[in-house]
């Protein structure tokens, strides 16, 4: 293995840079060219390349998204897209891929190495952590802190007016950022896609935190479970009750990673690099029980990858 490729695919995530540089150091102490391309696939079919040094990766192990770019691209998932990403790869001479990204972009590259047989590694980066074979994503992390630092700012004017509010956080089919952030937030009530709710059960139970003397109450709402406009609408409607609703939006994916997502993203873009000179293709990265491992790239759409019900049922506990 002389020269690889690296990509960014999918929505950012705050730790990819972190494991960027990895690849690229990682890549030529052993003597391996890099090569960086931009905006996902979108480049790659583009031929949207360039050469990669230890200078074009300093000082962006604490910057957040991608500094390779990041798109989606419905050309790619043709025959003739991926053919032209091929074509590409070829005339720049890489020898093995590195996709970061999500379950679609390991889905692109599953299917391009099916098609034309070029090594490929995935890794994953994606702040909804719903990839199957880790314990985490690159990006998670640092999401929830987000969402966590925004809940004790909301809070703090809960507090002063009285009132409940409503968080939705992004999560269209997994509810992992709203339930972790929920627990660690303090929500009173923790909506999420995976299991139904009862509305007019929350709202019983924000009425019964009102008897007792509580002065607010939170409620996080992934936006795949309902619409958090919606929600508030709901509890004011049953409890005439003063409900706020703030949507987080891309207010989550941004901001400097945080330590875990550092150490993550590296020690995950250096077992990429490993595997490709060990000769291995079609394979993913992850963290389980604390190691970096691989499995192969297919098992994460045979599998899916289940959320802890029992963080839900321990956040009800403790809201009481």
């Amino acid at each position: 293995m002389q020269r690889i490729g690296i990509l960014t695919s999918g929505g950012d995530a705050s730790g990819m840079n972190s494991a960027i540089r990895a690849v690229v150091r990682k890549a030529i102490y052993h003597g391996i060219e890099v090569v960086g391309i931009n905006r996902g696939y979108s480049g790659f079919i583009d031929g949207d390349m360039q050469s990669m040094n230890l200078g074009s990766v300093a000082d962006i192990i604490h910057r957040g998204g991608t500094i390779l770019r990041t798109a989606r691209s419905r050309e790619f998932a043709t025959s003739e897209g991926k053919t032209k990403a091929y074509k590409n790869a070829v005339q720049a001479g890489i020898q093995g891929l590195i996709v970061i990204g999500g379950d679609g972009s390991f889905r692109g590259a599953a299917d391009f190495y099916e098609q034309h047989q070029l090594p490929v590694i995935g890794v994953p980066g994606t702040i909804d952590n719903d990839i199957f074979g880790t314990d985490y994503s690159i990006g998670f992390d640092t999401a929830v802190n987000n969402v966590v630092d925004a809940i004790n700012k909301i809070r703090d004017t809960a507090t002063s007016h009285e009132r409940t509010f409503i968080i939705e956080v992004m999560g269209r089919d997994c509810g992992a950022i709203a339930l972790t952030a929920g627990l660690a937030g303090g929500a009173e009530s923790i909506i999420i896609p995976e299991v139904p709710f009862d509305i007019k059960e929350i709202c019983a139970k924000l009425m019964r935190g009102v008897k007792r003397g509580k002065l607010h109450s939170m409620i996080v709402v992934a936006e795949g479970a309902a619409g958090g406009l919606k929600v508030g609408q709901d509890i004011k409607t049953l409890t005439g009750t003063d409900t706020k609703v703030t949507i987080l939006g891309h207010l989550q994916r941004g901001g400097s990673p945080t330590v875990l997502d550092r150490v993550l993203a590296a020690r995950m873009g250096a077992k990429a690099v490993e595997l490709l000179m060990d000769g291995q293709a079609n394979k993913a990265v992850g963290m389980h029980c604390e190691k970096i491992v691989s499995y192969e790239l297919e098992t994460v759409f045979k599998n899916k990858k289940e959320l802890n019900i029992d963080i839900l049922e321990l956040a009800k506990i403790l809201s009481i």
